[in-house]
């Protein structure tokens, strides 16, 4: 472990960081900015409808966005009984972070939450910060790490997840650069959100490379719904590469993005997968959440809550024939390696 943590209530040995999701929304708005303040299509979540919302769960405006600060604390409060001890939540500019309201609940709940910086997908992104050039948008990030993110003391202790369409636009292509340029000088992880296509993650690991990136410590994500080739997989995890598995819990094939006709995969084809990876020698390159950004995904509206990979897949990693070594290596191991970029306490904030 290389030292510590930066969550929204102060550093913590990453030694101590435990279970951890590494992708995930607490508070979030995935509504489009130019909606956001429409409520004509939001039907309430019920119990008759409460499947076709999840199904289809970008369609209905009040499923795309999570602001209740109860609700978040019973969901919090529900994975810290299921064993979880940390939360990594990628919600950067453009989708409404909340820093402060983060650390509320992080000290009410008594979980660790690892807040994100940077920027989401050109779609979501103000004037300002598409026409920004890589150093701003890097001095930008930097802020956000070392003094506090959007207008606040609370700062952030990874980039991303940074936003990818496919193809690039412009705005992400600066914006990955820069996040580039941060992580040399700060050694923070990436993780990186790719555009909806089977070659988005080599383009954006092409881009990155000749940035000088430090694959070890970037996150392509989103792995589920995006690469379904297994050489394509080795491809990345030869380059050094973290990929990410973030939709466990989501049951159903259907995937409910426009314009993609894919099968997603279930939670044991993704653990299968996932351990015939780790027995090719790339145990130390895979990291798995279930990138919670709906409603109907928490506990309090049917879901499944945060707690599921803990209570529910571990288990099936178990029945499966997993080592407990390998287990502790993808929810504990890897995300403390992947946080734990602080070397010391020297800033003299509380050290939990």
């Amino acid at each position: 472990m290389p030292g510590f943590a930066q969550t929204v209530t102060g550093l913590v040995p990453s030694s101590a960081l435990g279970p951890t999701l590494m992708h995930e929304h607490i508070l979030c708005d995935l509504r489009s900015p130019a909606t956001r303040g429409e409520t004509d299509n939001a039907q309430p979540i019920t119990m008759q409808n409460r499947f076709e919302v999840d199904y289809f769960q970008n369609r209905n405006p009040a499923n795309m966005y999570l602001n209740d600060g109860p609700t978040a604390l019973r969901e919090l409060e529900r994975f810290k009984s299921a064993g979880g001890g940390t939360i990594v939540d990628v919600t950067c500019g453009g989708l409404s972070p909340q820093p402060r309201h983060l650390a509320e609940l992080a000290s009410a709940a008594q979980v660790n939450i690892v807040m994100g910086a940077g920027f989401y997908v050109d779609a979501y992104l103000p004037d300002t910060i598409r026409a920004a050039e890589i150093d701003e948008l890097a001095d930008m990030m930097t802020r956000q790490l070392t003094e506090g993110a959007w207008g606040t003391e609370v700062r952030a202790g990874l980039i991303g997840e940074i936003g990818c369409s496919w193809p690039l636009a412009d705005s992400e292509r600066r914006t990955l650069q820069a996040a580039a340029m941060v992580q040399a000088k700060t050694g923070v992880a990436i993780t990186i959100h790719p555009g909806r296509h089977e070659d988005a993650p080599a383009e954006i690991a092409e881009l990155l490379n000749d940035c000088g990136v430090e694959p070890t410590a970037t996150v392509i994500g989103h792995m589920d719904r995006t690469i379904f080739d297994r050489d394509r997989l080795v491809d990345l995890l030869k380059l050094g590469f973290v990929l990410e598995w973030d939709f466990f819990g989501i049951e159903t094939s259907q995937y409910w993005m426009g314009g993609v006709d894919l099968d997603l995969p279930t939670d044991y084809m993704r653990i299968d997968l996932i351990g015939d990876l780790m027995e090719a020698g790339y145990r130390n390159q895979i990291a798995v959440s279930q990138d919670i950004c709906t409603r109907t995904r928490l506990a309090s509206y049917g879901g499944h809550g945060y707690g599921h990979l803990f209570q529910h897949v571990v288990p099936l990693m178990r029945r499966r024939g997993w080592r407990e070594s390998d287990i502790d290596q993808l929810v504990v191991q890897t995300p403390a390696r992947l946080l734990g970029y602080r070397s010391d306490a020297g800033s003299g904030r509380k050290v939990a």
